[in-house]
């Protein structure tokens, strides 16, 4: 039968099990498909896009919605479930797990231990903030542009109250980013519950867009810390990043077609991420060239405004393109 699990598992940050939900429709795998969606009816869910079939606690099966809608009533779940649906142990690092909802064209990604046991299942919109976290940690890798040797000692060795100083401003932008961001998603959730497949794609396009950003914005702040100028480098990565998203595109348009077979949704895709990408480029260049006029440090502020404004930029490409061709 169909029950609610109203307890969360938890786990240790940064991994699967963190961010596995817990309140989601179960099945045994002999209940009728039509007994099993009356059970659902009334109740509330953090994910219904897909039923967890269970042999008492072992996962044996997941069966998405459209699966059941199509199946008989008196079908039984056995019968409509994929007996082998993609799963992440509950310690598997949560970028990883992100990018397996997004290469698998399922419902969600489950999480099961070394025995099979089932803690969760993790749902493909929930792991947008776990890749722009990720893109986060990426920037933290770019080197620090200061004027002075002094003052870059004195930057690495500064009190507590000037290291908050420094950053919190620039967090607190990509905390109304990370917001804006949630709003736009919200703001095409019919287009999403029609095509659920559309949200796959979601973290793969923002982070790509990111990648190629954080490379030129690397390239941007070691050239200011040696004196190369942006305009210097300006032509040559613009063009770079238009040609990288052209590859991108070319090389999703088929993988994306052959997962979902649909080559408007892969158009999207494509079209999504050679503009996402080409824009990075763009915004890499320019904000630490900006960041530098204004007589602040780039390597403080450049990485979570670059991130902010790529990710805000690759979700409203990407659906508007979802909007144009999917309808």
């Amino acid at each position: 039968m169909v029950t609610d699990v109203t307890t969360h598992f938890g786990g240790p940050p940064e991994t699967a099990l963190s961010h596995a939900y817990t309140e989601i429709p179960k099945a045994s795998p002999d209940d009728l498909v039509g007994t099993t969606l009356e059970r659902m009816r009334g109740r509330r869910f953090d994910s219904a896009a897909a039923v967890a079939v269970l042999d008492g606690d072992r996962l044996v099966g997941v069966a998405t919605i459209e699966q059941m809608f199509a199946a008989d009533s008196d079908a039984v779940m056995r019968d409509v479930m994929d007996r082998q649906p993609p799963v992440v142990t509950p310690d598997t690092d949560q970028e990883r797990a992100a990018w397996r909802v997004v290469q698998d064209n399922e419902p969600g990604l489950a999480v099961v231990d070394e025995q099979g046991r089932f803690y969760g299942l993790i749902a493909p919109q929930q792991l947008l903030a776990v890749l722009l976290h990720e893109h986060d940690e990426d920037m933290a890798r770019l080197g620090g542009f200061l004027h002075t040797v002094e003052s870059t000692r004195r930057t690495t060795l500064e009190t507590v109250t000037r290291r908050l100083w420094h950053r919190l401003p620039w967090l607190v932008v990509g905390l109304i980013g990370a917001m804006l961001s949630a709003g736009m998603m919200a703001a095409f959730e019919d287009q999403l519950n029609a095509v659920l497949a559309v949200a796959y794609f979601v973290p793969g396009i923002v982070y790509l867009a990111d990648a190629v950003g954080t490379q030129t914005e690397t390239v941007a702040i070691r050239g200011l810390s040696v004196g190369v100028g942006i305009r210097r480098i300006l032509a040559s990565e613009s063009l770079t990043g238009l040609i990288v998203g052209i590859l991108l595109g070319l090389l999703m348009l088929p993988v994306v077609a052959l997962m979902t077979n649909d080559w408007r949704l892969a158009a999207a895709v494509a079209i999504a991420v050679l503009a996402a990408s080409t824009i990075a480029t763009v915004v890499a260049l320019i904000l630490p060239w900006l960041l530098q006029a204004l007589d602040k440090d780039p390597a403080f502020g450049s990485g979570p405004l670059a991130t902010v404004i790529q990710d805000l930029l690759s979700i409203a490409i990407y659906l508007g393109a979802v909007t144009v061709l999917l309808g």
